[in-house]
This record gives C-alpha cells, structure tokens and sequence, in this order.
C-alpha cells in the first residue's frame, strides 16, 4: 500500500499532500514551554500532538530533526510588550536566580513528559542561550529597514512591511484593522505604532534578567526566539512549524514576518496547529485560574477532580480527539478514556496469549490499511483509536471461541497493534511505567552507593566524576548527614 500523507497546513487553511523540501530529511520546530510553573493540561496538548506527528514520521522512515525549545526569557505579562518578565519576577518574589526557577520548571516538565511517554526532541534549545542569534537578526531586520530603534529598545515596523509583503499571511488579520482598531497601551508612546512588536526591549533598572546589545543592556522579545533558533537549526526555510493554535496570532504571525524581513523567504512550509482544552467551553490556562497541572492530574489533588488519573490516561484522552478540535476537560470524560485504554491494553495483552487456527473467520487485511488511511489524512488519531477497537473485538471474539484466526492473520495483528498502539499512539501500560521507573530508581541507588563507598574511601575524583557526569543527564545529587538524594 502507497502511504501518501496529508496535513492541514494552517498557511493555507486546507489540507495538503506533505512532500518536505530535502527528502528524505524532515525538519520540524515546535514552540515548547515558558518555563515559569507547572505545566497543564493545555501544555500536555502540544507535547502530545507533535509527539504523535514525530512518531509517525519516524515511522514513514523520514530522518527527522525535531527541535523543540524552552521559552526562559522575554515572555511579558502583558499585551504589546508590557509588564514584566514572568521569570524574572517569579525569581524576584521566591529570592532566586532566573536560572533557577527555569531548571527547577525544565525538570518538572521532563519529568510529565516522561511520564506520558513523550519521545524528546533531537534538540531543545534555550532563548536565553541564543540571545547571540537573536541579535544578529534583529540587526538583519534592522539593516533590511522594517525595524526602528527608540531609546535603546527596538521595535519590527509592521505598517512598513505590510508596505512590501502581507502581515497576516497566517492568521487572515488585516493590518488597516489593527492599526485602526488596537488600543494604545501605557508605557507604548515610543512605538510608531501600538501594533509593533519588539525585538529588543532595554532593561529597566529593576530588570534581572539582561544581557548587552549594540542598542542598550536588555532582552530579547518573545517572539524572535524561535525565528532564530529555527534559523540556526534547521535553516532559513524549513518543513513543518508546530505550536498551539493561541499561538496562531500574534506569535507565529510575527515568526513569518521576522524570517521574511531577515531572510528574504518565507521560512516554514507547513504550519500545524493544535486547538485549545477547554474547561465548560472556556479556555484552559493560569491566567483564567482554571488550569488544572498535571502533577494533580496524577495524585488527584485538585478540587475540580474527582480522583486520580494516570498518564497514560491522560495521554489516550487527549488522542482520543483530532489534534484540531477542542477538548473539552470532565471527570466523565476522564473515566471514559480509562475505562477505553484499559480495555485496549487488556485486548493487547490478551492477543499475546491466542492460539492460531488452520482457517482464518475474520478478516485482518483491511483493518492495516484503515489504520494508514487515518493517520494519512492528518494526523487522525480518533479514527484510528476506532478502528484498533475493531481489532480489540476479532481479538476477544477470538478468545471467546466465536471466531478463528490462522498464523498469518494472528502475526499481522500482532504487528498493528504493535506499530499503532505502542510505537505510533505511544500508550504503554501501567505495568511498563511502572516497571521502568522500578528500574531506574534501582539503578540510581545502585549508582548512588557506589558513589557513597568512594567518598568513605576519600576517592574523592571518582565521586565527583560521577556526579559530573549524572548531571550531564540533568540529574542532581544532594549530599545530606543521612546520605545522598537525587532528582532528574
């Protein structure tokens, strides 16, 4: 069977054959956390989603450069640019450096992505570790003429683009209604125009968080991160941009026009967007004091819940839905889902146990091909969730002695649900998460004791080489009177 992927590419709000520029190479950049706080449900979506979409690649036989970074420096509180750095002022408030709050958050993060069985990425670059790159294309937009500089600030001039190329190639916004229609915010007046975005904002003198620039001590914007980092990783135009679908306007609108300003091209050629969770149909986020972690997720421990859920239940949730519909969060829906993926990994296990037949009484040959077909027409994980469950009744009519099933057929099956369930959807029973948490924390103690008999020896190198070493891996070792503890 040919498989012929189709994705919906939000530039040109319709589906399309997916053919990348350098087969059979793929590049993909999806705008991961602002690391300030503990993720949610409404995090988990895009991780998932771009997990999904990397997987099946990967599948396709793509050799795919997956980057996805960390947002730690110049996401504003504020509209337009205002307010101050969410770090910076967590950092301020609990008596930390930046940094610290940002690994305290990177960690945790990891942690639920692991948790959920999210692949990682081939890289996940820093903001704050390119702020080099972002400068030299801010002077590249600055030099191109659609960036002006205010009192050691720079802002991008939209008007002045919007004069030789189209800003809102994305989202459909017309920039005579911006201009018209956006509100003057305070502390704006320096811009040209309230709809101008910055690229470099100088410091004020309470400002953490700052770094020098041919203009003034300061930092970065949001968004010219990412049109740096894609740049230097994987290019000036490259295959596939994913984010989430709040992410659509302002911010991927200004990636596009950042790129084009600095590069002269348009930089990605097919945008994915993955839509909102929604809680009674209203968006899921800590600015509307509704967002629910994902750590109570998991210990139950949140009022909204009426109990604990598990990430793997988490995760089938949300593939239970097309990654461009909402989801809408109830304990119902919760239920459901565990109640589903339970009955799926239970018919998985349970076709590791059945006996082939000489004769087959169902048919398997067309269950493979519906399975391609769903994930073909982009990304379409509800109807392949469907049609596994077709699979999950040949196997239990199979079992029940209702059906037969011939070597072939049963070794076919096998395969489905091997690829789909576990290496294509990703879900993984409570037993295997278990198992390999078991593992690892058996391994580390195992570590940790070798490391504890160095010291009392007073081989001092070798416990120091292996905590080096751990923390290369992101794990920390604390030293205490009652021995050492660790945390990844």
């Amino acid at each position: 069977m040919e498989n012929k992927l189709f994705v919906h590419n939000s530039l040109s709000r319709k589906k399309e054959l997916f053919e990348p520029m350098d087969p059979p190479h793929v590049g993909m950049y999806v705008c991961g956390p602002t690391v300030y706080g503990d993720g949610h449900l409404g995090h988990a979506r895009p991780a998932i989603t771009f997990d999904l979409v990397y997987r099946y690649l990967i599948h396709l036989g793509y050799k795919v450069r997956y980057i996805r970074n960390i947002t730690d420096v110049g996401h504003l509180e504020g509209d337009a640019d205002a307010g101050e750095d969410k770090i910076g002022k967590k950092a301020r408030l609990e008596h930390l450096e930046p940094m610290e709050v940002v690994q305290y958050y990177t960690n945790r993060y990891h942690r639920n992505m692991d948790q959920m069985n999210v692949l990682h990425p081939s890289i996940e670059p820093h903001a704050s570790g390119h702020v080099i790159e972002q400068i030299e294309m801010t002077k590249k937009i600055l030099e191109s003429g659609y960036a002006y500089e205010v009192n050691g600030s720079v802002y991008f001039d939209i008007k002045k683009y919007s004069q030789d190329h189209k800003y809102g190639i994305l989202s459909g916004r017309n920039v005579d209604e911006l201009l018209a229609y956006t509100r003057e915010l305070e502390g704006q007046e320096e811009k040209k125009n309230s709809v101008d975005f910055a690229l470099w904002k100088k410091a004020t003198p309470g400002h953490i968080m700052r770094w020098p620039s041919p203009w003034s001590d300061g930092y970065p914007g949001w968004h010219i991160e990412c049109s740096a980092m894609g740049t230097k990783y994987l290019g000036e135009q490259f295959d596939i941009h994913g984010g989430g679908l709040d992410l659509l306007f302002p911010h991927h609108e200004s990636e596009i026009a950042q790129s084009v300003a600095a590069n002269g091209k348009q930089p990605v050629k097919y945008w994915l967007h993955n839509n909102m969770v929604t809680i009674n149909g209203q968006k899921m986020g800590k600015s509307l004091g509704n967002a629910v972690s994902l750590n109570d997720f998991f210990s139950g421990d949140h009022k909204l819940l009426d109990q604990a859920y598990s990430p793997m239940t988490i995760r089938f949730f949300l593939l239970q839905a097309h990654y461009r519909s909402t989801v809408d969060f109830s304990n119902e829906a919760l239920k459901a889902s565990e109640k589903g993926l339970k009955k799926l990994l239970q018919a998985a296990e349970t076709l590791q146990k059945i006996k082939p037949a000489e004769t087959s009484t169902v048919k398997i040959s067309a269950l493979k091909e519906n399975c391609y077909k769903a994930m073909n027409d982009d990304f379409n994980s509800p109807v392949l969730i469907a049609h596994l469950f077709e699979g999950v009744k040949i196997i239990n009519a199979v079992n029940d002695g209702k059906e037969q099933i011939s070597e072939t057929d049963l070794e076919q099956l096998k395969v489905i649900f091997k690829t789909f369930v576990f290496e294509i959807l990703g879900l993984q029973s409570e037993e295997q998460a278990s198992d390999t948490d078991e593992m690892v924390d058996s391994l580390m103690n195992t570590i940790l004791s070798i490391r504890q008999q160095a010291r009392e020896n007073k081989d001092y190198a070798t416990s120091d080489k292996i905590r080096d070493e751990l923390g290369k891996l992101n794990i920390r070792i604390m030293d205490t009177k009652d021995g050492a503890e660790w945390e990844h």
